[in-house]
């Protein structure tokens, strides 16, 4: 596929270093000459220097006879307008734009092919946001990601010693869980991935991922480690974007204080949120956050823009009493650095956001794609398209699936209609080895590594002979 990337900020290298891995042809478009060399240098890509709504700039990508273009500039205006130019002098099929502001979002009609011609829309923003809020529901948990609709949940945990299943293997599972299907689709353990098997046993550090159905997840995540108590305190470092975002979307629920440095920022906050306290000082200033009550914080989210400033006050806060700590770092090698440290958790934006950019690039019918373990590896949620003779998985028992070593069919979600043809329920699967895969049917599949994705995308895509 031949594919436009505009910006070459962190969503834009994270999606240009993603997608070439899996032979697409990549041109990234930027102004900053010395962050293209960089990423040239780095990456197999081509490059070109110049405003990314420009026509001639365009032009100069191989706008002419691409197959996608994604706009995620920092601006939303030149997205917006790169998108609309993209469609009317080049007929470009598939337009992405990244769209910082709810406006835009607001009023879809501005998308159409009638006005800025944008096929898809992401905010980064609200994702991690709305990731975030996840991990503040299930304080245990390293990640929490759904598919189908949020039908089924995937959690990645740390096993801690004293779990009711660690020291034993996964086939006790059933027997501590007798009414629940559940299934560990991967265990990565001092990094490495091993695949699960009946007989493989959990060990205190493992880091666990967890499929089943939604309703189910909160006794799984017990039978691994212990139950934190229900966050009640929360303060947010960094009025910016998503700390905005966030409070506004807890304070209701939960007693909010927000942290900005710059004073007139903080006036402007505090006009915006309800309940949230909104306090002017240094996130890493340890005098402000003992007056604040640190110490009585169930958790401390730093969500500056300063990445080293993140990674401070977070420590800081860690070493004086918070009870759960959470970074945003927008480098990798900070990442996997600092987590697990004074940091409980640190997330990477691009990284965060990138699957709702992924999901339409990937071939065949995916639904959602999921980035696990800051882009190692990746979880996809595939529709089941075609007939048993045009389809290799339509049709087939799960033992008859010519999976790629390191992939997995972690849960199956068939909807149930009437006669009608209006749904009536979806219902989760656990699949075993002989479990029937229907046409229609939302598989979710765990890769260990994401070079294994488009071996399985290939595996779903339907013979010619479908129609």
């Amino acid at each position: 596929m031949k594919i436009i990337i505009l910006g070459a900020g962190q969503v834009g290298a994270s999606v240009a270093e993603n997608l070439v891995s899996e032979a697409n042809d990549i041109t990234l478009v930027d102004t900053n000459a010395d962050q293209l060399a960089s990423l040239r240098e780095r990456l197999e890509i081509r490059t070109v220097c110049g405003n990314a709504a420009s026509p001639s700039v365009l032009r100069d990508a191989g706008a002419d006879d691409a197959d996608l273009l994604i706009a995620v500039t920092q601006s939303d205006q030149t997205n917006l307008c790169a998108c609309r130019v993209a469609k009317a002098l080049f007929n470009l099929p598939t337009r992405i734009a990244r769209l910082r502001s709810t406006d835009y979002v607001d009023h879809p009609e501005l998308l159409n092919d009638e006005n800025f011609a944008v096929d898809f829309s992401i905010c980064p923003e609200q994702i991690v946001t709305d990731y975030i809020k996840r991990l503040i529901a299930f304080p245990e948990a390293l990640q929490v990601l759904e598919f189908a609709d949020g039908v089924v949940s995937l959690i990645g945990v740390r096993a801690f010693e004293g779990g009711p299943l660690v020291g034993h293997p996964l086939k006790a599972l059933r027997f501590h869980l007798p009414n629940v299907e559940v299934r560990i689709a991967a265990i990565y353990r001092n990094g490495e991935p091993i695949i699960p098997e009946g007989d493989t046993v959990i060990v205190p550090g493992d880091e666990v991922f967890c499929l089943a159905a939604s309703v189910h997840i909160r006794q799984v995540m017990r039978e691994l480690r212990r139950t934190d108590r229900p966050m009640r305190r929360v303060m947010i470092a960094g009025g910016g974007n998503i700390g905005l975002r966030l409070a506004r979307s807890i304070e209701r629920d939960y007693h909010v204080k927000l942290l900005e440095v710059d004073k007139r920022r903080a006036e402007t906050l505090a006009t915006q949120l309800s309940n949230a306290l909104v306090l002017s000082g240094d996130t890493t200033d340890e005098k402000l956050l003992e007056n604040e009550g640190i110490d009585e914080m169930d958790l401390f989210v730093a969500l500056t823009n300063d990445e080293e400033d993140n990674i401070m006050s977070a420590s800081l806060a860690k070493r004086m009493g918070a009870r759960r700590t959470l970074a945003l770092i927008n480098r990798k090698s900070y990442v996997d650095l600092v987590q697990g440290g004074p940091i409980d958790i640190a997330i990477s934006p691009a990284h965060t956001s990138i699957g709702s950019l992924l999901a339409h690039v990937r071939r065949g019918d995916v639904v959602a794609v999921h980035s696990l373990r800051r882009g190692a590896a990746e979880a996809l949620e595939i529709i089941a398209h075609g007939s048993p003779k045009d389809s290799k998985v339509v049709g087939r028992r799960i033992e008859e699936i010519a999976l790629p070593k390191g992939a997995t069919i972690g849960a199956i979600v068939r909807e149930e209609k009437r006669a009608d043809g209006k749904l009536l329920r979806r219902v989760v699967i656990i699949p075993h080895h002989d479990t029937l895969v229907e046409r229609e049917d939302h598989v979710i599949v765990f890769c260990t590594h994401k070079n294994l994705v488009r071996k399985v995308e290939k595996l779903f895509q339907v013979g010619f002979t479908f129609l």
